[in-house]
């Protein structure tokens, strides 16, 4: 198949650590799947971790021969993978589209909070426990960064354990009210749902028709 664009894989880990999955499943659909990296909690704190994923999609881009650059990722990736999608790169609206798979966007969700509430990763990544009107919380909130317009595509199973599966209800309204075209799949299962299952592959293919010239 011929490549459509560059996709920036950023892996999941609760920012503490790497998850296995790789975005490799997504490359038949048309994608040159290329890995990024990033600084653990361990290592620094927010926002370090978005300002090495826009070195990396720089890295990308300049390697990408004219082709569009997506961004994606899994579980705590989905979460820069929205940052870089709404936020841009070097500008907003530089980014074709972000897909986020499973992805926590809100520190102060009550229902994440009272799931999380003793083993929070937020608090790891910002370095104290999120509140309203911190500015590190604020920042880190991918609901504070829309209106670029760039297209998001949202799946999450309802199911999952780890992210409760109304955090991407919530932002899919939140990015729809502000004029971004969002594709959302909830469907069965818990947290780290297979990318190259069906339904998924399914609709990520079916988003990527709507953002990419065709294959």
């Amino acid at each position: 198949m011929t490549e459509r664009a560059v996709l920036l894989w950023i892996h999941g880990g609760g920012w503490r650590g790497r998850y296995h999955e790789d975005g490799a499943a997504l490359a038949p659909l048309g994608l040159r799947v290329v890995a990024a990296t990033y600084r653990f909690v361990d290592e620094a704190r927010w926002p370090a971790q978005l300002d090495d994923v826009r070195a990396a999609a720089r890295s990308a881009r300049a390697v990408a021969g004219g082709l569009p650059l997506l961004v994606g990722g899994d579980s705590a990736g989905g979460m820069l993978a929205l940052h870089l999608a709404l936020r841009g790169v070097d500008r907003p609206g530089d980014v074709a589209a972000g897909l986020a798979y499973w992805a926590p966007h809100d520190p102060l969700d009550p229902e994440y909070r009272r799931l999380r509430a003793d083993d929070d990763p937020w608090a790891g990544l910002l370095g104290h426990p999120p509140a309203a009107g911190d500015p590190a919380t604020v920042d880190a909130t991918v609901a504070s960064h829309l209106g670029s317009g760039v297209p998001v595509l949202l799946v999450h199973g309802r199911e999952d354990g780890s992210v409760p599966a109304g955090q991407s209800l919530d932002l899919a309204r939140r990015l729809l009210a502000a004029g971004h075209p969002v594709h959302t799949w909830l469907t069965d299962g818990g947290h780290a749902l297979d990318l190259a299952r069906p339904d998924i592959r399914a609709v990520t293919a079916a988003f990527l028709d709507t953002v990419l010239p065709p294959g």
